[in-house]
């Protein structure tokens, strides 16, 4: 029996997926960075599940400031890559489906968030207040005192910066693919 198919949409690190890959499933990688965009993709086939975390960069809240000096051309380039996850989602009609931001924009395209977390909602002990959209079961939540200062929010201005600002945690990456298999 052939392995099930999950995307991982925008996947930076990895991260997410990391352990549907660890689990065997056939794990399919979208990262511009790594020479595949989504919003050149075409059907792909039967896919089990989709994880998709367009970046953040002009859709933060945390980049407010920025919003305005970065104009329009800026939005519409992170509004084209949200929408192009979503319309795999709706062509390839998977199982389940999750679409995650940081607190921002998309709230205003997308409508209020089905859930919401902080790493230390699965172990991690530090806030970053996530929205996620979607199709899911949302994991049985396993808190810790977020008593770290956030790596994200204090990571120094580097070349590898955006990547590790925008990896996904890792008490939560497991505990959704406990609750999403």
């Amino acid at each position: 029996m052939r392995p099930q198919v999950i995307l991982d949409l925008c996947s930076g690190s990895g991260a997410w997926s990391a352990p549907y890959a660890e689990a065997g499933y056939d794990v399919r990688r979208v990262e511009v960075a790594d020479g595949t965009d989504v919003r050149l993709l075409t059907f792909l086939g039967r896919v089990h599940g989709i994880l998709a975390a367009p970046p953040c960069t002009h859709l933060s809240s945390s980049g407010a400031r920025w919003w305005a000096g970065k104009g329009t051309p800026a939005l519409l380039e992170a509004l084209s890559v949200a929408d192009a996850c979503l319309r795999l989602i709706v062509v390839c009609r998977p199982a389940w489906w999750c679409l995650e931001n940081p607190v921002g924009r998309l709230c205003g395209y997308l409508g209020p968030p089905a859930e919401m977390f902080d790493p230390c909602d699965y172990g991690d002990p530090w806030r970053k207040k996530t929205c996620l959209w979607g199709s899911f079961t949302m994991p049985p939540k396993s808190p810790v005192e977020p008593v770290e200062k956030s790596p994200i929010h204090w990571a120094s201005p580097s070349a590898g910066r955006t990547a590790f600002r925008s990896r996904t945690p890792d008490g939560f990456a497991k505990a959704f693919f406990a609750a999403n298999p």
